[in-house]
């Protein structure tokens, strides 16, 4: 009887542990960023949106869509180089376009020295 009974026990917590497995791996997908790198690049830095806000001429609404597109652009992972150093990069760009979002004097010089392009593509960019 006690043989079946650790068998039971043993197969309820194999069971657990697929169902936790598979509850990570779920969450995991649920937290992609909304956009990819190459679309953040496209719409902040290509479409001229991140010169814009820094000069101190974008609407309240592109001051905050640069905000979620750098949101977007920390929470995805680096081509290449340390996941460390990116989060780093990001975390200032982010913390530069809210200093824009929240009115802050020298938001707009802060953010351009953030956003500055070779900061990352060096480390980052794939060749």
């Amino acid at each position: 009887m006690r043989g079946l009974v650790t068998v039971v026990a043993l197969l309820a917590t194999a069971c657990g542990s697929g169902y936790l497995l598979q509850s990570a791996v779920q969450a995991a997908d649920e937290e992609k960023p909304e956009h990819t790198i190459k679309q953040v690049m496209a719409k902040a830095h290509k479409s001229k949106l991140i010169n814009k806000v820094a000069a101190g001429e974008a609407t309240e609404e592109e001051a905050k869509e640069l905000l979620a597109l750098y949101k977007a652009l920390g929470g995805n992972k680096p081509p290449k180089g340390e996941l460390e150093g990116w989060k780093k990069k990001t975390a200032t760009m982010i913390e530069a376009a809210q200093a824009v979002v929240d009115g802050e004097e020298g938001a707009g010089e802060k953010l351009s020295k953030a956003a500055n392009c070779a900061n990352c593509d060096k480390e980052h960019k794939p060749s």
